[in-house]
């Protein structure tokens, strides 16, 4: 053998020596172990994996029973981060296959599980065992046969009946599943109001909380109120009867002066009608009338028994202003200053023989009015 040979020989060798101890000694990391507790683990044994999202990252170590429950352990792979509130579930792919143990959910953030925690039974699931579901049916099948609730016959007459009511019914069904369909949508589109109702409600509710005092002392008085009236209940029966019969009697005395009323409210509404039209006249009159009543007081003579008044000579009358008064006691709109211009307009008034001294008048007094009487001879 060569040289060649013998070296590449020594250096294969060393290559692998190397590669043995790389493999033996580089350190490695232990899997992380937890504890999960299951009712039962039927279909789970040693070697079962142990799955996340039905990826495998463990298997199972140990299943030790424990009175009620059963302990099994699981470990994976220490890398593998599983949320620390986790649950376990038994998950069986097919109804031949062996099962496996899921861990979920998946994991996106906060704390992990560490190696040594538990996992309660509050957190663990199992299948539902298809033998189960054949005793459910078995114990269903028995209650509601011919030794159970159909002994007398009372399902079959049950589903006679239901049968028989039903029968036709299908369109009104129909209907009926509709509108509670709508019915439901209507609650579902007005949720909005429904919910600010509700809050409305709550701040109504909190404003109560707030000013309980003062509601406490309402209810009180309304209490006291309440109670008084429960005090006094006879006596307002009595009022209630006396005037019921008040009421009757005010009804058949209408009824039988129907006419007379009838007239006299329309006598009242004419009455009104002409105050209503004279306001300004009667106006006048209570602004003159006192001053009227002064002078008549201070006219008459208790030692004569008669109106004693004084003429003015001085001053001619003003026919003018007289009719002008006149008119406007009646409530008739005049212009005075029309009067004065159509007084004005008339021919001259004839001289009045003067008076002879000692005669009960003096001075010169228009009997003509202006003119209009004519001219005396």
């Amino acid at each position: 053998m060569s040289n060649r040979w013998k070296t590449s020989l020594v250096l294969l060798t060393v290559l692998a020596l190397v590669a043995a101890l790389t493999y033996v000694l580089w350190p490695r990391t232990e899997p992380a172990r937890v504890t999960a507790y299951f009712p039962r683990t039927v279909g789970i044994y040693p070697g079962s994996d142990v799955r996340v999202l039905g990826v495998r990252i463990g298997q199972v170590r140990k299943i030790t029973p424990e009175g009620g429950r059963v302990r099994v352990e699981l470990e994976y792979d220490a890398d593998r981060k599983v949320p620390a509130d986790a649950q376990a579930a038994i998950i069986n792919s097919s109804v031949v296959s062996d099962r496996y143990v899921q861990l979920l959910p998946v994991y996106r953030s906060g704390p992990v599980l560490r190696d040594g925690d538990e996992i309660p039974e509050s957190r663990t699931a199992v299948p539902v065992e298809l033998d189960r579901v054949f005793d459910s049916l078995h114990t269903t099948a028995e209650a509601l046969g011919p030794e159970g609730a159909n002994k007398d016959g009372a399902l079959s007459r049950l589903l006679g009946v239901s049968a028989d009511n039903l029968d036709g019914q299908g369109e009104n069904l129909h209907r009926t599943v509709e509108d509670l369909s709508e019915a439901v949508t209507t609650l579902s589109d007005g949720r909005t109001d429904l919910f600010g109702t509700v809050r409305n409600l709550q701040v109504f509710t909190a404003a109560l909380a707030a000013d309980d005092k003062n509601v406490r002392s309402f209810n009180s008085s309304l209490a006291k109120v309440a109670g008084q009236l429960a005090g006094e209940r006879k006596d307002l029966a009595a009022a209630l009867k006396h005037l019921g019969t008040a009421l009757g009697d005010v009804s058949a005395f209408v009824k039988k002066n129907k006419k007379s009323l009838t007239s006299n409210v329309e006598g009242l509404s004419k009455v009104t009608k002409v105050l209503v039209t004279q306001r300004a006249a009667l106006e006048e009159l209570l602004e003159v009338a006192p001053t009227g009543m002064s002078n008549l007081n201070n006219a008459y003579n208790p030692a004569a028994g008669t109106l004693d008044t004084r003429n003015n000579p001085d001053h001619p009358q003003d026919p003018a202003s007289l009719l002008c008064s006149i008119l406007k006691t009646t409530g008739e709109k005049a212009d005075c200053r029309d009067l004065r211009d159509l007084f004005d307009s008339l021919p001259e008034v004839p001289e009045v023989p003067e008076v002879p001294d000692g005669t009960a008048a003096t001075g010169r007094v228009d009997r003509t009015l202006g003119g209009i009487l004519g001219a005396r001879a």
